[in-house]
């Protein structure tokens, strides 16, 4: 809503994109809430980034789906998406596809690895392959100088009350979550 999974998924993308051969797309779920809800709440204008279909999921040989926090697990609209993809599931069309997480919270108890884990049935009943950063991030991973958002389960932020922007070592954590799952999914393609 305020741009926080946004700016963690352009650093993604470039993340995969910097693996050789690997073309890297950024989608948006739709929004469900209504314009005088988005109004209320002082959420400003969504992003030109191009709206999904659950179809479009079918064409991807894997995915790092990003998502805000609420009440500990993904938000309403993440969720409403994946409740639209009944049909790849009943046909498995996902199934074998790795697929990494990463996420917003508002606060640093807003429940980062809850989302994570409460996320991963959705990837499970599809079939796909959970593919963790574990600690692969290096250092950054304990990092105790900072606020810094993001655990093994992959990146994240710390949104606070909106104004909080992703801190720097948040970014790379989320440029080496995007090329550390290309470089699984290109391996498990020419495996294929």
């Amino acid at each position: 809503m305020y741009g926080h999974v946004e700016k963690l998924a352009e650093e993604i993308k470039k993340g995969a994109a910097s693996v050789e051969g690997v073309e890297a797309k950024l989608w948006q779920v739709p929004e469900t809430l209504p314009e005088e809800v988005l109004g209320k709440m002082s959420a400003p204008p969504k992003s030109d980034v191009p709206i999904i279909t659950p179809n479009e999921l079918a064409e991807a040989d894997g995915f790092i789906f990003g998502f805000p926090t609420r009440f500990g697990m993904m938000a309403a609209q993440f969720k409403a998406f994946l409740d639209a993809t009944g049909g790849l599931w009943r046909t498995q069309q996902l199934a074998g596809k790795p697929a990494g997480i990463f996420y917003s919270t508002g606060s640093q108890g807003g429940g980062q690895e809850t989302t994570a884990l409460t996320a991963i049935t959705q990837l499970v009943h599809h079939g796909m392959i959970f593919v963790p950063i574990g600690y692969t991030f290096g250092a950054g991973m304990f990092e105790m100088g900072q606020v810094k958002g993001g655990s093994p389960y992959g990146a994240g932020t710390y949104a606070g009350d909106g104004s909080r922007q992703p801190s720097e070592i948040e970014l790379e954590q989320a440029f080496h979550q995007g090329k550390y799952i290309a470089t699984i999914t290109k391996k498990l393609k020419q495996v294929a």
